[in-house]
């Protein structure tokens, strides 16, 4: 099912992520799969994330749907040029995939092929674009298709990124080109996620925050200095630090998070990075 038709239906949408194997073996994955499934509306199903040579998201998209959880397929203008965009576009839509993220990708430099040449053809904005002239039954030459493609087309956001100016704009240029959704990245300054629901409130989309489950104190300060835009507060830090029960604090922190900012949006994504088993737990605990 479309994402679009739940958010129109008044539901809170909850969406989860896996990550495809690297190598062929997908019963980690499927097995991960079970874990979320009944629990989310969706799952994303990350490509090539950080650079790091995987599993393809379209193969494994189709596994996962197989497996009765509805994908959403990630797909990056990193590694790919315009034409093979389009191709995986119209590939994704003949297996039945509806649901689409678009996004730019990480720089290769991050991953594990370094030596790898980035293509960026295409930026988020201009696959937003692309994909919304599919769904209207032409490529990007203008070339009428032989059968359009019907999606739920989806991007990213930074609500903390500084300055709050350009993230605004730069959704709304998403927007334009054709985001049906936005999922943001990891947030965990309720107050500044406010400001920019407030700042973005013309823009009428659907906005599911993104929530990063915290396993200990100094995986939130590497992000805190690797990751662009994302804030750990050094309160939240403490007290993943001090506390002997990790997992229990992670979770406590998660239902704080979601619970303050669930009536300024209209869904949570939970990347639980490997720790799917964990989700259950915060959706019971949030009574999702």
């Amino acid at each position: 099912m479309k994402l679009a038709e739940l958010f129109e239906s008044g539901k809170f949408v909850v969406t989860a992520e896996l990550g495809p194997p690297k190598g062929v073996d997908t019963n980690k994955m499927l097995q991960n799969a079970d874990l979320l499934k009944g629990r989310v509306d969706a799952v994303n199903i990350t490509d090539q994330q950080s650079s790091v040579m995987r599993l393809g998201s379209l193969a494994s998209a189709h596994l996962v749907k197989q497996h009765g959880l509805e994908p959403i397929y990630q797909l990056t203008c990193r590694d790919r040029n315009r034409i093979a965009l389009q191709s995986d576009l119209l590939s994704a839509s003949v297996l039945g995939i509806e649901n689409i993220l678009c996004i730019t990708g990480d720089y290769v430099s991050l991953g594990d092929h370094p030596e790898a040449k980035p293509v960026f053809d295409l930026d988020s904005v201009s696959l937003l674009r692309a994909a919304k002239m599919l769904k209207n039954g032409y490529d990007m030459a203008g070339n009428k298709l032989l059968g359009a493609p019907s999606f739920c087309l989806g991007a990213v956001v930074n609500p903390t990124a500084e300055p709050l100016e350009l993230q605004v704009l730069k959704l709304e240029k998403k927007v334009v080109a054709g985001a049906e959704f936005i999922q943001t990245q990891a947030v965990y300054d309720p107050e500044r996620f406010k400001e920019f629901v407030k700042q973005v409130k013309h823009l009428k989309i659907p906005i599911m925050v993104g929530i990063v489950p915290l396993r200990s104190a100094s995986m939130a300060r590497f992000m805190n200095k690797h990751v662009a835009g994302i804030h750990v507060p050094e309160e939240l830090i403490e007290r993943m630090e001090k506390t002997r029960d990790k997992t229990g604090t992670s979770i406590e922190i998660c239902v704080e998070l979601i619970k303050e900012m669930k009536p300024f949006c209209q869904g949570v994504h939970i990347m639980a990075i490997g720790w799917e088993k964990i989700v259950p737990k915060i959706l019971d605990a949030c009574g999702l």
